[in-house]
């Protein structure tokens, strides 16, 4: 069994894939400077409560964008699991040609995105928007191309920034508010949250099909943490929570096959 890890700003999220089967997915919230043992016990406590056996577990394999947390998850797949894991970095084997000025600044997540939505809709042109800390848009072609992307505050950090940045606008849960206008303050600020949020995105897609998908528009894929509450405005095509596994099962397979 694969126990694949997305880490990210604000969560890991972790899946156990059984052959192409994802058997089981789970979200832990990042914690930074966490040691090899913190991870390392909360990853079996977790397995075992989920009736996975910890060693079962044969291989590993992470996506981070928090570098400081890459060697803890590490060790901790070597002391818990005894396992070398495979780490989704530049100069591994993706299949992506990667347009970027600087390939190295594209993050592992994206990568791992953009090889999830290939395996999942082969040709066909895609824009996978990404709902996480911050909301992003890439854009990727039927020919595995990896043209670019686009990133936005997402809702955590525009609510973070109107709580901080301001003296009586107060936090608020993060819902689909019933009505585009709020009557209160925390609806107008869930309001502008939310309808902000679908509005930019919508407006987004449409600029880059425009630019660089006239001729055959792309397939819009969704993913991340808040993705499900636009699921109902018919933003996506598709929406694939755990579309950032599937890639690294992927990419893990792939560097499985390149050492023979």
């Amino acid at each position: 069994m694969l126990l694949t890890l997305d880490v990210g700003n604000s969560q890991i999220f972790g899946g156990v894939h059984d052959g192409e089967q994802l058997r089981l997915t789970f979200r832990k919230t990042s914690v930074i400077r966490a040691s090899s043992d913190e991870f390392g016990t909360f990853f079996r406590t977790t397995l075992r409560e989920n009736g996975i056996e910890p060693e079962r577990i044969d291989g590993a394999a992470i996506c981070s964008v928090v570098p400081d947390a890459v060697h803890s998850l590490r060790n901790s797949m070597r002391k818990y699991f005894r396992i070398e894991p495979f780490l989704l970095q530049p100069g591994v084997k993706t299949g992506l040609k990667i347009r970027y000025r600087n390939p190295l600044e594209v993050g592992a997540d994206k990568i791992a995105n953009a090889i999830g939505a290939l395996g999942k809709f082969p040709g066909r042109n895609l824009l996978i928007v990404d709902f996480g800390t911050a909301t992003t848009i890439c854009a990727v072609t039927k020919d595995r191309e990896y043209l670019g992307g686009v990133i936005t505050p997402g809702l955590n950090i525009s609510m973070s920034a109107l709580e901080s940045q301001t003296a009586r606008l107060p936090t608020v849960e993060i819902v689909r508010p019933e009505s585009v206008l709020g009557r209160s303050t925390v609806e107008s600020i869930q309001s502008g949250l939310y309808y902000g949020t679908l509005a930019t995105v919508r407006s987004l897609a449409a600029w880059v099909t425009k630019e660089h998908f006239a001729a055959e528009p792309p397939l819009i894929v969704g993913t991340g943490g808040f993705g499900r509450l636009y699921e109902q405005e018919k933003l996506f095509d598709a929406f694939v929570p755990e579309l950032a596994l599937a890639g690294l099962r992927k990419a893990f397979e792939m560097s499985q096959a390149e050492r023979g």
